[in-house]
């Protein structure tokens, strides 16, 4: 997500889940090609396998950040045409461009054409009054020919006039029937299935028609307190290097939720972690807060 899955939050999702490939933030060709591109792409060798996710439209601008992913060293380069967000549409990228599958096609064809990282595209069954038949079919076969690796579908249309990006995760109703039938009709291309899939069952069975799931994997913690625990290492060398604390534990304040002790973590967290001085002790204070105990983390990691 952007401006929410960094460096900080992807470095805790790979203490969460030990296998699942992990997405960047959607970045921007502009942030990459001109802003700070140290800071943005910088990643921990644990994060890996960890795919660079691009926003954008232009072929040759995003040919050149493939360059630059494939030279820091990601796994996999990630072209989004589903986000449905009002800043990604006044720049003509994520899942506006569904209604430009010609030019999605060239986009992929000039990053294939520049890396051997493998190429792959996020997209949605379709926007806002198109057809899902018509509109799936003309994305797909215009990222196919341009060689794509794989496709992810959100077996959902996003609805650009109307619904929120919070909306859009959960309002439109879910067609994976629609994401068979685009196997059945393209064998040999890898298609990867997301939205609402929440268990290891659920994935299995979607698996009968398709080549992958977006799915978390459970957490390899007794308890999301032994999960925070297992980041203070981190945190401590991150705050070694000069990182705010806030900038890493943002990313853990939802992970009590329902645990007892919960409201008073976060309640500490927004007084004392902001401050400029404040260090790992708070995030210790912090978590003396919270319930001890050792049921089952009911919390994953995204995929």
């Amino acid at each position: 997500m952007m401006e929410w899955t960094d460096r900080h939050c992807r470095f805790f999702h790979r203490l969460l889940t030990r296998r699942a490939l992990i997405y960047t933030e959607m970045i921007t060709t502009g942030a990459v090609l001109h802003g700070a591109r140290a800071r943005l792409l910088a990643h921990d060798p644990a994060e890996h396998p960890v795919a660079l996710q691009l926003g954008g439209c232009d072929p040759r601008q995003l040919a050149e950040c493939a360059r630059i992913a494939e030279a820091f060293g990601y796994d996999e380069v990630n072209l989004n045409v589903g986000c449905p967000s009002d800043r990604v549409q006044v720049g003509r990228f994520g899942a506006c461009l569904m209604a430009e599958p010609a030019l999605v096609g060239d986009c992929v064809a000039a990053m294939t054409s520049a890396v051997k990282l493998p190429v792959t595209v996020k997209c949605r069954i379709g926007i806002d009054d198109q057809d899902p038949e018509e509109a799936l079919e003309a994305l797909t076969c215009a990222v196919e020919q341009a060689g794509v690796a794989a496709l992810i579908v959100h077996a959902r249309k996003a609805w650009l006039d109307g619904l929120s990006p919070r909306e859009n995760r959960d309002i439109p109703p879910l067609d994976y029937a629609r994401v068979y039938r685009l196997k059945a009709a393209h064998p040999s291309l890898d298609i990867v299935l997301n939205g609402s899939i929440a268990d290891i069952d659920q994935a299995l069975d979607h698996l009968g028609h398709l080549d992958g799931v977006m799915i978390g994997e459970p957490a390899p913690f007794a308890s999301p307190k032994a999960a925070a625990e297992a980041l203070i290492p981190y945190i401590e060398r991150e705050l070694a290097r000069g990182t705010r604390l806030n900038a890493v534990t943002r990313h853990v304040l939802g992970l009590f939720r329902g645990v007892p002790g919960a409201r008073a973590f976060r309640r500490h967290f927004a007084a004392e972690a902001v401050k400029p001085a404040a260090g790992v002790a708070a995030f210790h204070a912090a978590l003396a807060l919270v319930a001890d105990g050792s049921a089952q983390m009911v919390h994953s990691a995204a995929a």
